[in-house]
This record gives C-alpha cells, sequence and structure tokens, in this order.
C-alpha cells in the first residue's frame, strides 16, 4: 500500500498546481462535510479544480498524479453520476479503483460498518468514498481507519463534493458569488445537497432563499428553532423567492414524498414550485439553472427549462469529475492532520 507520504513525493503532471494557493491550506485528512471549512480552503478547491480541468480537456485525459494509490468506493445506496464521477476521476489520476455495493458485499451477511472499512483497509484502501443512507456514518468510518474518507453523501446530513461542484459552475458562469441571489427551491426537508450549498454558500457571502412548502422546510431555518443550519431566507412563495436571482437551483421532488402526505400532489406542487419559462423571467437577465440530478422533467423543472440555454446541468455533471479530482488529489497528500 502506498502511504500518503510516498504520494505527496511522487512527481506528478498536473498543470497549473504550482501556481495554487499554499497547499499548506488544506490539513484535512477526510472530507465529511462543508460546515467549517475556510475561504482559503475552498479556494484551494477550486483552483487545482482548475487544474484538472486542464487535464480533462487533453486528448488523452490520463497522468500518474495518484499511481499507487488505492480508492475503494463504498455505497450502500444506488448512484450514477456521483459513483461513475469518482471512479472516472481516480481513474484518470492513474489510481487502482475498486468499486464495493453492499448489496453484493458482506454487509448482506450482517458485517458492521466498522468491520466493513477495516477489512478495506487491510486489503489496502488508501482512500474510501463513501454514501450512506444513515447520516453519520462517514464519521464513523473516520474514527476506524487510517484510509482517508470522502463523503459521497449521507442520509439527511450532507454532499459536500456535489456543493463543491455546484460553486465551481456557479463560479465559471457569474464569477464571484458574493452578493449573488441563489434560490433553492424544492424538497429541502430531505436534501443532504441543499444543506451543504447551504453552508458553503452563506459563508462565501451569497444571498441564499430557500423555497418549499412549509412541509418540505426543515425546522432551523431563518429564526425558527431547531437543527443547526445556516442563516438564510426563507419563502414559500417561487414567484416571490425568483425575484431578481441570479441562480435558480431545483431540487428533486421524490415519488415517495408525494405518496407520504408532505404535498397534495404532484399537480399541485408542479403548478406551485416548477421552475419554468414563465417564472424564470422574474429572475435576472444571464440567471443560470441548476439541478444535482437526476431531474424529474415535468414536475419541479419543465423541459423547456432543463434543456434550454440558461440549463448548467450538463455543466455540473462535467465539472464534478473535475472537482472530484481535486478532492482526491488533495486528501491523499495528507500525511496526517484534523478528521475533519
Amino acid at each position: 500500500m502506498t502511504t500518503t507520504r510516498e504520494t505527496a513525493a511522487r512527481p506528478v503532471d498536473v498543470p497549473s498546481i504550482a501556481a495554487a494557493p499554499d497547499e499548506t491550506a488544506w490539513r484535512r485528512r477526510h472530507l465529511l462535510d462543508l460546515d467549517d471549512f475556510t475561504p482559503e480552503e475552498v479556494g484551494l478547491v477550486l483552483t487545482t479544480t482548475a487544474a484538472m480541468k486542464e487535464v480533462l480537456a487533453r486528448e488523452v485525459p490520463r497522468v500518474p498524479a495518484l499511481r499507487g494509490t488505492t480508492i475503494v468506493t463504498l455505497f450502500y445506496e444506488n448512484s450514477t453520476r456521483t459513483r461513475s464521477s469518482f471512479e472516472l476521476a481516480g481513474k484518470v489520476l492513474g489510481a487502482d479503483v475498486i468499486n464495493v455495493a453492499a448489496s453484493s458485499s458482506s454487509v448482506t451477511k450482517g458485517e458492521s460498518l466498522i468491520d466493513t472499512v477495516r477489512t478495506l483497509q487491510a486489503i489496502g484502501a488508501d482512500v474510501i468514498v463513501m454514501r450512506h443512507s444513515r447520516s453519520g456514518a462517514p464519521y464513523l468510518a473516520a474514527r476506524h481507519t487510517t484510509a482517508a474518507v470522502v463523503n459521497a453523501g449521507d442520509g439527511l446530513h450532507a454532499h459536500p463534493t456535489q456543493a463543491l461542484l455546484d460553486l465551481y459552475t456557479m463560479r465559471a458562469r457569474l464569477g464571484d458569488v458574493r452578493g449573488r441571489r441563489i434560490v433553492i427551491v424544492g424538497d429541502v426537508l430531505h436534501s443532504r445537497v441543499a444543506r451543504s450549498n447551504m453552508w458553503l454558500l452563506t459563508a462565501l457571502g451569497a444571498e441564499l432563499v430557500v423555497c418549499a412548502p412549509p412541509t418540505l422546510l426543515p425546522r432551523g431555518l431563518g429564526d425558527a428553532p431547531g437543527d443547526r443550519l445556516p442563516p438564510v431566507r426563507v419563502e414559500t412563495d417561487l414567484d416571490v423567492a425568483i425575484r431578481d436571482a441570479d441562480v435558480v437551483m431545483a431540487l428533486r421532488m421524490q415519488n415517495e414524498r408525494m405518496q407520504g402526505g408532505f404535498v397534495p400532489g404532484v399537480r399541485e406542487y408542479s403548478r406551485r414550485y416548477q421552475v419554468n419559462e414563465e417564472r424564470l423571467a422574474r429572475a435576472r437577465p444571464g440567471a443560470i439553472v441548476m439541478h444535482p440530478g437526476p431531474m424529474n422533467e415535468g414536475v419541479e423543472i419543465s423541459h423547456e427549462v432543463a434543456h434550454g440555454l440558461r440549463s448548467q446541468v450538463e455543466e455540473q455533471v462535467a465539472n464534478g469529475v473535475a472537482v472530484r479530482m481535486a478532492v482526491l488529489w488533495l486528501t491523499t497528500r495528507v500525511a496526517g492532520g484534523s478528521a475533519a
């Protein structure tokens, strides 16, 4: 197994890394959440992402930066975008990537999460990219392994790399997000993407507006007591929330929420909260539309908007590979550091 110190000493072929901010700004052994990220850490991820975009633009997008490093993707939930994005990111950087699905592993025989991560460490995993249905599971894994743990989504809690790729996409089109009006609309209550974006975007000075039916808003938004969440503006009327917006991010409305009594039904939800051309007319000229995917076209977003000129959905997917390359690169260069 290649140690992190050996990885850091190995010459690499990644352009623009020398021009990145001081890499001592990154001291994290794991990437679990964004709630305590500093602007310097965010800047380092974005600058490193730009370097990785250069690699991906090559005729043969491969570099030996993580040669000898073993990355394991451990997914307890189904995923297409995130899992394939991490897999491609690792392979572009020259790492060995092993995919482990909980449904086909010893988990089905009753093996605990702690036993699983210890087993993966024993067989040589340097990085464990993990998705789990339980909030906090990556934190538990990080306490019981010397491998770096990257949170690829845990329960309703966090999805840090999605928020980072969302930020990179916004900055590529709009520049600095400070002072920009960003609207997140949809099932905020059950969205780990929304929570990670709240922490990241408010920390960078964006004006964040969260819009949903009252039944799909978590406690702790605005001035209400409840979960620990950053201060954001809360609206239940999308026509009001979207006014003068620079970014509109629609969240997927899951079928089980429709059936669980959170909203009256698909038609009523779409009538009040669908992002469509008529509503986008209230946003600022040049406003962009985003969606973490997968999309329910015709429910939370219209077909015309999803595939229109303002849509950045495909760009988000493409940027996801570069962001995850940056995260893998940075975490593997830390020989020690915090467990955060």
